[in-house]
């Protein structure tokens, strides 16, 4: 049996980053369909990326923060293309040329569009691979929903963690959505990512929630389960993290609090099933610093009772028909 020719992507980011990546690697692998793809990512990826449907493989790799890794385990024959969807410097560029394949693409090359501050994250590297001549839509976003039944359907779901201070809405004012929610009669759970439970369960208490409430928090709930919670869930309730962009991709009504970043840059589809919280009063694109130590102003503008009246501007959910995600919880 002839080896396929391999595409190697380098995207070694976090869950948000690999799910605004998708159209790009939706496009790859039409334009590709005789090769092996292959994603340079994290481990802990591996099953977000197997329900997506866009790769073959994950090449597992990491790096501090947001950093290009330093090395990547390639141990096979050089790739026939390899695809810098990382970042737009040399570092990340040369950890791919490094491996000598045939035809790289790279926003740090000198046949590449010019990069542009001012764009939405889905749509630059749909740009990029435009610009070489393969179809790509940003648009292209939605993935399946997953096998397993959720452990809260019709909930809205909070989530009052993020992975910066900077994008972190108070927790006393989670818990006053969370309060006004339940008193209204709907089912409301609070989601933690690994090492969050103290941050999800303060939002509990002050809402009146159980602890049994509260899912996740001394690890991150594994992919198939959250999928799931988020696909059957009523709405998701949370600010600019990994989990807003899971709910644009299954299509699930969503709230979204923006701060350091406009959403602009980085929010969901601009259709009624999501709503971005943003006040910026006039400020640029990037006012502020995404990975910042404290809450970022602008998060701080938006108030509860804002919340509340998104939330109840969103459509009911719309029931997707779709094939069952081939993931196994981790």
């Amino acid at each position: 049996m002839t080896e396929r020719p391999a595409l190697l992507v380098l995207r070694a980011l976090g869950l948000g980053d690999l799910l605004t990546g998708v159209p790009a690697l939706r496009a790859l692998r039409r334009h590709h369909p005789g090769h092996e793809l292959v994603l340079a990512a994290p481990a802990r990826l591996a099953p977000a990326l197997a329900a997506t449907g866009t790769a073959d493989r994950l090449l597992a790799t990491d790096a501090p923060g947001r950093e290009v890794p330093h090395r990547l385990p390639w141990d096979g024959p050089p790739p026939e293309l390899a695809v810098d969807l990382h970042g737009n410097g040399p570092a990340s560029r040369d950890a791919l040329a490094r491996l000598r394949p045939t035809r790289l693409i790279a926003y740090a090359d000198a046949r590449a569009p010019r990069w542009r501050d001012d764009e939405h994250e889905r749509e630059r590297w749909c740009r990029l691979l435009r610009h070489h001549g393969i179809g790509a839509d940003a648009d292209d976003l939605l993935i399946a929903r997953p096998a397993v039944a959720s452990p809260a359907p019709g909930a809205v779901v909070v989530h009052p963690g993020a992975d910066a201070a900077a994008r972190q809405w108070p927790p006393d004012r989670f818990a006053a959505v969370a309060r006004a929610l339940r008193a209204d009669g709907r089912r409301v759970v609070v989601t933690a990512g690994r090492g969050e439970r103290a941050l999800a369960e303060d939002v509990a208490r002050g809402a009146g929630l159980r602890s049994g409430d509260v899912l996740g928090g001394g690890a991150d709930l594994p992919f198939p389960l959250l999928a799931a919670l988020v696909a059957e869930a009523r709405a998701v309730v949370c600010g600019d993290t990994g989990i807003a962009h899971l709910a644009a991709a299954l299509g699930t009504p969503s709230v979204t609090l923006f701060g350091p970043v406009s959403p602009v840059l980085w929010g969901p589809p601009d259709v009624p099933r999501h709503l971005a919280l943003w006040r910026h009063e006039g400020e640029a694109t990037r006012p502020g610093d995404a990975h910042g130590p404290r809450p970022d102003p602008r998060l701080l503008r938006i108030r509860p009772a804002e919340v509340l009246a998104a939330l109840a501007e969103l459509p009911p959910p719309v029931s997707r028909p779709g094939r069952a995600a081939p993931v196994q919880p981790t």
